[in-house]
């Protein structure tokens, strides 16, 4: 289940990593509670969340180019260093409470720019930690990181604001980037191939980009991350609504709704990491592809709370199911020259547009009603699924 832990170099790598993320979640509670008291402002959590994300729309092209053009490790250390001193100038700031909206808004937009560059990095050294043998597991145990961390993490930042305030959340989170960078110092990739680096960054942006283009495969699942971007991930920020207006459940039912999405994906990590490497990732994709957008409709018409627990527990696992498997094919199709550029498109596709499909669905939610937007953003989902298993039925085959 846990194959691709034998290899020391990712074990080390991933146990820093999973550290780290929790400390990431801490902070992201922590800081969302800081602004709130701040402004008291429901315009200025969103300006933050907006903050975070436009650099990676702006910047992951770049950050994939130079993923392909220097020593992933070393591009890791610097970035996982800077999100360090981001961390404890925020709590310097918080601690002698000199802190003001304006310079947290500056210190997140700086972490969405070194994420830029950090993602497409950490995304492509993957295979040059495990190899593509062990590929499937290891992105498999990373989503198991990642989930299990955005509930830990919540967790304890609940307990720790509660007893040593945000200034202690944020020192954390400080101290919780050192085990992955001191892991980072002991690994030694197994591969290193670097772009021409007589290339101009342009060109080597423009070679990328004309690389995805001529390959149909990799264009259809960047393809298909954007759209869920664009249409299918939304549906969180209407969580709140959801459970005050519609399910009436309160703040403890919200709760609960997080959680059945967080466990779902939880659990469908857990099973992927079991299956191994199998042979019908194309088919399994189209699976999840088409369970996540009827999902979607579900919880949309749902005026049950377990119903409703129970379509976001499918919607959380398909959702995690299909990345994971979008992640893996990608980068067992494409040569390690090009990974880190493609990555890097692949980080545009699925973080740098989600600001604007949140945009997008706040504006639909205004004219038309939450369920119905929800409804609809499973159903557009559902057909450009069934279009592409139409016109590039070679997917299932992936």
């Amino acid at each position: 289940m846990f194959s691709s832990l034998k290899v020391k170099n990712f074990r080390v790598y991933w146990f820093g990593m999973f550290v780290s993320l929790i400390g990431t979640w801490i902070q992201i509670v922590a800081q969302s509670w800081l602004v709130f008291q701040l402004t008291n402002s429901a315009f200025l959590l969103g300006v933050v969340g907006f903050l975070s994300s436009i650099p990676v729309f702006l910047l992951s092209l770049f950050g994939g180019v130079l993923a392909d053009r220097l020593n992933k490790r070393n591009i890791l250390i610097a970035t996982q260093s800077a999100f360090m001193l981001l961390a404890f100038l925020l709590a310097a700031l918080t601690q002698m409470k000199l802190v003001t909206p304006y310079q947290i808004m500056f210190i997140v937009l700086l972490n969405g720019v070194v994420m830029a560059f950090d993602a497409p990095s950490r995304q492509a050294m993957v295979v040059e930690l495990v190899g593509k043998d062990y590929l499937f597991n290891a992105i498999a145990l990373n989503s198991i990181a990642f989930n299990s961390s955005r509930i830990i993490g919540p967790a304890l930042a609940g307990v720790l604001v509660a007893t040593i305030g945000m200034s202690g959340c944020f020192y954390i989170n400080g101290i919780s980037f050192l085990p992955l960078i001191i892991a980072l110092f002991f690994i030694r990739v197994n591969r290193y191939t670097a772009s021409d680096k007589n290339n101009t960054v342009w060109r080597d942006l423009k070679e990328g980009l004309i690389f995805i283009r001529n390959n149909r495969l990799n264009l259809v699942l960047i393809t298909m991350t954007g759209v869920v971007s664009l249409f299918g991930i939304a549906y969180v920020i209407f969580m709140p609504i959801f459970a005050n207006d519609i399910l009436k459940v309160g703040v403890q039912g919200l709760a609960m709704l997080m959680s059945s999405a967080g466990l779902g994906a939880l659990l469908a990590a857990l099973l992927l990491a079991r299956l191994g490497d199998f042979k019908y990732k194309g088919k399994l994709l189209v699976l999840a592809s088409f369970i996540f957008s009827l999902s979607l409709v579900l919880f949309s018409l749902s005026k049950i709370y377990l119903l409703s627990l129970i379509a976001l527990l499918f919607i959380g696992g398909s959702s995690i199911t299909a990345i994971a498997l979008i992640n893996t094919i990608l980068q067992t199709k494409v040569p390690n020259e090009f990974m880190g550029r493609v990555m890097g498109v692949y980080m545009l596709t699925f973080f740098g547009i989600l600001p604007f499909g949140n945009l997008i669905a706040g504006s639909l939610a205004e004219a038309l009603g939450i369920s119905f937007t929800i409804m609809l953003s499973g159903i557009i989902c559902g057909l450009f699924f069934a279009i592409i298993n139409i016109i590039y039925p070679e997917i299932r085959n992936a």
